[in-house]
């Protein structure tokens, strides 16, 4: 429930008019909207063609003089109506007029000792009571109200007790901005009294004459009022409208929306709603403004006054998922990981339906809290989704293979589940940073070729595309099954598939078979020899290969342009001393065995021929792949 009162110093402003315009909107918009009508001594809003229902006239003034006469707080239900038939998309409209229109009104009005109420009644406690009673019979979005005019009783619960905003609507001349300077200062006050209550203000200058200002009288006015009532911002404009049909207080954003008068009010509709964090699209607004400002360095302490207003949205929005999401990445930005995983889960627990919060959780749990079982077990939770992006998929995998125990659940995941074949093996070939991850590429790239309804060309790509995990995992009989099934012979393989054959048959006997690599150095592509810009990797095949048919200067040439390249800086490079992709420096202890190797030492081998499971089983063979 968000309280706004519309107050003007004087009238003929416009102010229930567009009180009321406004109020309609809202509930066209789907919002639950109560108007209440505190303008006592001058009550307009039963003037206005609203529905009225069939239910009591009774209203403000005969609230408080009921509780004045028998000592009790009234049920307000007795003292508001619906508009029946105003609102859309479940919202409505509700009314609670100043009274009922008879002689009695102005008796009563006249007998209410507002001071009294307050120092020897307990008014204060009245109205808090009446917000309840609004709030559990009608629960509205929005509580607007029509403040009389004025220093006043009145205009003080108006605008410094009820609101949690307050317009405040002027025609810019001496006469308003000498009225207004006391009572905007009375409401800022609001905030370093006892109440702590920080109450928004929106100025707008109403009824202004559409035409030129050749002398600067509204311009030098204007300012008189920004820095007499330190306006953060200009105010907004709602101009004089020529039209009889505010003789008949027709209600514009209904009769006639597509108007200049219609968009004004649409113009301070929406800057009261930027405002209310209670609504929850004004939340997400709001966040993402925050976010958007953020310059991105880590530790940065939010203002005071963001830090208070992202507390209300939390409090307000405990319940909903994607706003306590929207929240949680916020405070991960600025480093603040406690907080933003609490909110993950929060959000999770409230029901956030996409996938976005537990990713959230999964890289926060992978990369700053260095937990990999509960990171693969948020990838697991990510993988249940039956819509995911690519990059989704593969981050999911990717941290699922952190953890062998479970990682070996990733076939039962739905997302892998309703996979076509094609973006099984892109994911498959991508999962090479460890051994784990192999193992994960190879259960994917099998189940492809178990599975029914594969088409020839899909079995032919996981065939080649499960040779690398294979040879990681020191499967190489299957690695020469496989390259031998696909191309027989030596003469039409691709360069990999020779050098790779090569290699697994070094691992099977111990011996080299020069032709292989031969064969693979043979079909590189041209001049791929000569180049000094090899990428690391290809050099480090080049210079295999050349070492393998006894070419060692060569093979040290392309080794030395690997030293004189090195850089630190350098992402993960797929090594073929592994057949897995490794960091830096991993590659770069790579390379220095390769180099020892090159220098003669005939024990060294490289890493991937000593490669064992996780319980230390040699892999070397195993009958998973007796299908290829």
């Amino acid at each position: 429930m968000y309280i706004t009162t519309f107050y003007s110093f004087k009238g003929g402003v416009g102010r229930t008019m567009a009180l009321v315009n406004i109020a309609v909107d809202l509930a066209q918009r789907g919002k639950r909207v109560l108007v209440v009508d505190f303008d006592l001594e001058a009550p307009g809003l039963d003037t206005f063609d609203l529905p009225r229902g069939d239910g009591s006239r009774s209203g403000m003034v005969d609230f408080v003089h009921d509780y004045l006469h028998t000592g009790r707080v009234p049920d307000a239900r007795g003292y508001f109506y619906e508009s029946v038939g105003i609102g859309d998309k479940g919202g409505g409209l509700w009314i609670m007029p100043s009274g009922a229109p008879h002689e009695a009104y102005a008796r009563k009005l006249a007998e209410i000792d507002w001071n009294d109420m307050y120092n020897r009644r307990d008014g204060y406690l009245l109205f808090e009571d009446l917000k309840l009673q609004w709030k559990a019979s009608i629960d509205p979005d929005y509580v607007l109200i029509d403040s009389r005019t004025g220093h006043t009783e009145v205009a003080g619960i108006c605008t410094r007790q009820l609101p949690d905003a307050v317009v405040i609507l002027f025609f810019p001349n001496e006469q308003n901005l000498r009225g207004l300077t006391k009572v905007v200062r009375d409401i800022r006050a609001e905030e370093t009294g006892p109440r702590n209550k920080a109450i928004k203000l929106h100025s707008v200058m109403s009824n202004v004459p559409d035409i030129d200002d050749e002398d600067q009288i509204l311009a030098k006015m204007l300012q008189s009022f920004q820095e007499r009532l330190e306006l953060q911002h200009d105010p907004m404009v709602i101009h004089r409208y020529q039209s009889l049909s505010l003789l008949n207080q027709a209600i514009f954003t209904v009769s006639r929306p597509k108007s200049r008068l219609s968009r004004e009010y649409r113009n301070l509709l929406e800057a009261i709603v930027r405002n209310n964090l209670r609504d929850r699209n004004s939340a997400l607004q709001y966040i993402k403004s925050v976010r958007e400002g953020f310059d991105g360095s880590r530790g940065e302490n939010l203002h005071n006054e963001v830090v208070n207003c992202l507390n209300e949205v939390k409090k307000n929005n405990l319940h909903d998922g994607e706003v306590l999401y929207q929240v949680g990445k916020l405070m991960r930005d600025i480093g603040n990981f406690d907080e933003s995983m609490t909110l993950f889960r929060q959000s999770i627990e409230a029901g956030y339906s996409g996938p976005e919060a537990h990713i959230a959780r999964m890289n926060l749990l992978h990369w700053q809290f260095d937990d990999e079982i509960s990171a693969a077990r948020e990838a697991l939770y990510v993988l249940d989704y039956p819509s995911l992006n690519r990059h989704q998929i593969h981050d999911a995998f990717t941290t699922l293979a952190l953890s062998p125990e479970h990682s070996k659940k990733v076939l039962d995941c739905r997302s892998m589940r309703l996979l076509p074949a094609q973006y099984k093996i892109r994911i498959a070939k991508r999962l090479d940073g460890n051994l784990t991850q192999a193992q994960l590429s190879k259960d994917i790239l099998l189940s492809i070729l178990s599975a029914n309804g594969v088409s020839d060309q899909d079995r032919l790509v996981t065939k080649n595309a499960l040779v690398f995990p294979a040879m990681a995992l020191g499967r190489y009989s299957t690695v020469v099954r496989i390259i031998t099934a696909l191309e027989p012979e030596a003469d039409e393989m691709s360069a990999e598939h020779a050098f790779s054959l090569g290699m697994a048959k070094w691992a099977m006997t111990d011996s080299i078979v020069p032709e292989l690599f031969r064969q693979s150095l043979k079909l590189c592509r041209p001049n791929a020899h000569a180049r000094d810009d090899l990428t690391p990797n290809n050099a480090q095949f080049l210079a295999i290969a050349h070492w393998a048919i006894g070419q060692y200067e060569e093979a040290s040439r392309f080794l030395d342009s690997i030293f004189r390249g090195w850089s630190e800086a350098w992402s993960k490079q797929f090594s073929y001393w592994r057949y897995l992709r490794v960091s830096a420096s991993e590659f770069q202890k790579d390379i220095e065995e390769l180099d020892t190797l090159i220098d003669g030492d005939q024990n060294v081998r490289p890493r991937f021929m000593s490669t064992m499971d996780d319980s230390g089983v040699d892999m070397s063979d195993n009958a998973d792949y007796e299908e290829i």
